[in-house]
This record gives structure tokens, sequence and C-alpha cells, in this order.
């Protein structure tokens, strides 16, 4: 049997798709590819999908994943393309490797994510950022199907910082701000990166977080993406490609340069 790691986008409206949504729409992708899926066995025999720590739903995403396994070998690549155009557009598959290392799963230690806050200013941002990252700790509330969960946000944090947007200018010309490019309004845009834990900080608890601790109150809801996620570089802060090691592991393909000398050499 062969695996293939598939790495999916959530874009646009399509981030309001449900984990469930999008493994429906990839089961039709699959039926009208054609794909040759391996099955389990059993009475209920079904395809041999395995999904990996999906987006909530509501966020969109640069990078999720999945893994498939096949009845036949298949080039990869060929896989992508082919199973991208049976899906709607913003739910893309953007990259495919065949499986060659184990422990996939452990690789995503981390997640870098994008904070839009609409009329948010850049210094009321800052100063909720310093705040939050000074604090030894940061508990914040979330709601449950057992009820209220109290728990620390602060602590899975490896990464929080405030990145400039475009510039344009003040409602009567004279002076330049912090603007959306989109609406010209103000707009404070956040990267944070997360260590996944358990319980598992979500962009919506460090928001809670930098409302408990700098009364930081948005407007309106924050547009959060996620950027990337896998292995955790922590002297860096970076969060690194999980694909990474089944690439570097795969055999390499020889140059037509070297095959060449081989023909002549048989011939």
């Amino acid at each position: 049997m062969q695996r293939i790691r598939l790495r999916y986008t959530k874009r646009g409206r399509l981030r309001f798709t449900s984990h469930r949504d999008f493994q429906r729409a990839f089961e039709r992708a699959l039926r009208r590819s054609a794909v040759p899926m391996a099955y389990s066995a059993g009475f209920t025999p079904h395809p041999k999908v395995s999904y990996a720590n999906a987006a909530p739903t509501g966020v969109a995403s640069e990078a999720e994943y999945l893994e498939i396994g096949l009845a036949e070998v298949r080039d990869p690549e060929a896989l992508r393309a082919q199973l991208d155009d049976s899906l709607p557009i913003g739910l893309d598959i953007v990259a495919a490797v065949e499986v060659r290392t184990p422990n996939f799963a452990e690789r995503l230690e981390a997640s870098l994510w994008e904070l839009r806050l609409p009329e948010v200013s850049e210094e009321a941002a800052g100063r909720a950022i310093e705040l939050f990252l000074g604090a030894e700790s940061v508990e914040v509330e979330r709601k449950t199907k057992n009820g209220v969960r109290v728990f620390d946000a602060r602590g899975a944090v490896a990464g929080l910082e405030l990145v400039p947007a475009q510039v344009g200018l003040g409602p009567v010309g004279e002076s330049a701000v912090t603007s959306d490019v989109r609406t010209g309004r103000p707009c404070a845009i956040l990267r944070l990166v997360v260590r996944h834990a358990t319980p598992a900080v979500r962009p919506d608890d460090v928001l809670s977080g930098l409302r408990a601790t700098a009364d930081l109150a948005l407007p309106v809801p924050a547009e959060v993406t996620r950027l990337a996620q896998g292995p955790l570089d922590e002297e860096t802060g970076t969060v690194t490609d999980p694909l990474a090691l089944d690439r570097a592991a795969a055999p390499a393909v020889p140059s037509e340069a070297a095959v060449e000398p081989q023909a002549a050499a048989s011939a």
C-alpha cells in the first residue's frame, strides 16, 4: 500500500466549513477522481484517510494535513493536481509527498497564526502584547460540553509580535495612520506562535488573554489564519515544514546528464 501525505488550505468563505464538511467534500473528490483507495478490513470497510490537527470552524488556514492510503502506486504531484481540480476553490491541495517517515503527528509541535484585528490601533495592540508576554500566567475560560474550563493561555505561547500594517492617509489627509489596505481603517496585525499542548490553546484563547491582561476589546471579530504548523525551532521561534523529512528521504532521481554516459557505455 502506498501512502501519500497532503497539505491543503481553507481560504475565503470556505473557512466557515467544519471539519466534517471538508471530510465529505474530500471523499467526493476521491470518488470523482477515481483514486484507487485502500480500504480498512471488517464488516464496514472505509477508505484509509487520516486527518491531523484540523483548524477550528471559522478559521482560515494555509497548512492543514491529511494522509491517504492507495491500493495502487500513483505519482504524488499528479494525484495532487487531480484532487485539487475536484475540490471547490478555497479548499486547495497545495502539496503532496509519499510517506517515507513515521510519527507525522508528533512533528506538528506548534502553529503560526496571523490575527487581524480590525478597528484596533497598533498602539493598543502593542501595549496588550507587552502586558500579556510579561505575565507569568494568564488564566482564561472556555465553554466546553462538560462546562466552563479554566486554563493558562500564556504558557503555550512561544511568540507573539505586532506586524506593521499598511500605511494610508488619515481622515483629513494630513497625517499617516496604520490601516487595513482593503478598508483604510485601523487594523492591528499580530503573528502568534502557539505550542500544541493539552489543553490546546487556540487563537481565541490568546485574544481572551489580551482582553484579561490589557482590557483589549475587539470592536469586530478578529480574522484568524493559520499560516503554518509543524516542528518548532525553539531558538528562532519559527515553525518549519513537517513534510521536509519525507521529501529528504525520497530517492534521488537520476539526471539526464548522469543517465546518458551510462547508456553510451552499455552500447
